[in-house]
Parts: C-alpha cells; structure tokens; sequence
C-alpha cells in the first residue's frame, strides 16, 4: 500500500514562489486609452501597457492615460501600473495625442520614486521633456527646497533616450522592444514597436498609413494593436482630410490587407477615427476582408 507523504513546509513555500513566479511570467496587455484627437469622454488618448515579470512598460502616454493605469491598478490587480513603479515608456511619434500624459507621469509623485522614468520615443523627445521641467519649474523647486520628504532629488528627471535607427532598443527582464520606422503623413520619424517576451509577440503600429515595414515586423505575432479610419466615415469628408487621412492612416481596406499579410493571432483595432459613422463600422469594414480573429478596442480591455 502506498502511503501518501504529507507536503513539508518546504514544499508549500516551494510551490507558493513558483506560482508567484509563473503569474509574474505571464504577459499581460492592459489598453489604457483607444482614443484619437477628436475629444471622447469614453476614450483616452493613445495608449497601452504591457506588464510582464513584476513590470509596466508604457506604450504611449495620450491625455488620460495616467488616471487609466490607476483604474488598472485599483481595480484590475495591476500593482504594476502605480505610477510611482512604471519605470519605462516608449512613446511612438510626438503627437498631442499620444504624449499629453507624458509630463503626467513624470510629475506625478515623482518625489517617492525608488528608481527614474527612462523614456524612449523619436528625435525631439529631449526638448519636450525640457519643456516639462520648465512647466513645473516652481513646482520641482518649492518640493525641493520645502519640507517634502524627498528620497532622492533626482528622481523628477527623466533619463531620455532619443532612437536614432531601427532595431532592438531596449532588452531586459526577458522584455525586448523593437522600434521600426512607419509612415504617418509628414511626421517623421515616427515608430511602431515589436515587443517580445517569452510567452507573447505583441506589435503596436502608432500612427501609420499601410508600411511595408510594419508588415515585415509585424508577421505572425501573437497580438498586432493597430490604428485604423473607417473608410464610410473617410468617404463622407471633404477631399482636404481625406487626402490628409489617406497619407496618415490606415484605411480598413488597407488594415485588412496588413492582416491578410501578418496573419497575427489577434488584431486589436484602436485610435479609430469614424468622424459621422457609427465606431463599429471599422469593426465590420475589417471582417468583411479579413477572417481572424479582430477586437475593437476600448479603454481597458485586456488582451
């Protein structure tokens, strides 16, 4: 008769630290804003977190979505996603709408930070986090020379780092970024991120119209998130912004098409401007030329 040996101590600690360790392992995509420029009281601006191993790493910063990650936080069992513990963002062009919380961020708290904010993103990145410690220049001082308990004075700088090509720029934490250029009107440069770890490949377009290069980075990953404009609501606008649109965005016809090409296991649709027509007609626009599997985005959503 086999008789059943009791777990030790031992053995539960064991099994209680690799349990931790395999829900640390595991990579989650939070999206903390899907908007676009046009004000939505539903929707944040552009932006999304991914955590993986006990870490956020911002994808974007558009308004809103700081308070976003404290949601998450609060109410989402996102620990990772206090403020005070984000410690890397990648912002993909310098648009409004994907960095109006970048300073947000920055600012908020900034004084029980344990580590810094390291931020990447397109030449001119420096000169806007410049303009950040202009902005909150009394700030800054008055927490300095007061008699807020500061646990170190640097912590409101931003470490920057400006990317100057295309590849790997960021690799820790079994986390590695990507950036790859993409083509979004006249703003240039402007990137799309590939995000590996070991158990997800997860693309972010940015803003961008239909790019071969996109294509390339973006074959077979597990999640491509990517901007789109419904072509009914392009049609009805006057030839001004649709020659805008069409030099800054991705058409549905053309999105399907990059998903026909990429074939990723999920595609996520955000920052999807409709102008007149319902939201849901870049969802039917899409499957109607596509036969994966397709999510319209809103702010929160977990993939």
């Amino acid at each position: 008769m086999k008789i059943k040996t009791p777990m030790t101590w031992i053995s539960l600690f064991t099994a209680a630290v690799l349990s931790t360790i395999a829900a640390n392992a595991e990579t989650r995509v939070i999206m903390l804003g899907t908007g676009t420029p046009v004000p939505n009281a539903e929707r944040a601006g552009s932006g999304v977190a991914v955590i993986h191993n006990g870490e956020a790493y911002l994808f974007d910063l558009g308004h809103g979505t700081v308070q976003r990650a404290i949601q998450a936080w609060k109410t989402m069992d996102a620990p990772e996603l206090n403020p005070i513990k984000i410690k890397n963002v990648f912002l993909t062009h310098l648009h409004s709408d994907h960095t109006l919380d970048y300073p947000e961020l920055a600012a908020t708290y900034w004084w029980r930070r344990d580590k810094q904010l390291h931020a990447y993103g397109p030449t001119g990145l420096q000169s806007m986090t410049n303009g950040y410690y202009d902005m909150q220049k009394m700030d800054i001082s008055l927490r300095l020379n007061g008699n807020t308990p500061i646990r170190d004075a640097d912590m409101y700088k931003v470490d920057v780092t400006e990317i100057s090509k295309d590849g790997v720029i960021f690799n820790d934490n079994d986390f590695t970024v990507e950036a790859f250029t993409v083509s979004h009107g006249d703003i240039e440069p402007a990137y799309g991120y590939r995000i590996t770890t070991p158990n997800k490949t997860i693309v972010i377009s940015g803003d961008t119209t239909y790019n071969k290069n996109l294509i390339k980075n973006a074959k077979n990953a597990d999640i491509l998130i990517h901007e789109v404009i419904s072509h009914e609501g392009w049609s009805a606008l006057d030839k001004n912004w649709q020659n805008y649109h069409q030099l800054s965005h991705t058409l549905t016809t053309d999105l399907a098409k990059i998903a026909n090409q990429t074939k990723p296991g999920l595609l996520v649709l955000t920052h999807v401007l409709h102008y007149g027509a319902p939201i849901e007609t870049a969802y039917t626009e899409v499957v109607s030329h596509y036969n994966g599997k397709v999510a319209l985005a809103n702010d929160l959503d977990e993939y």
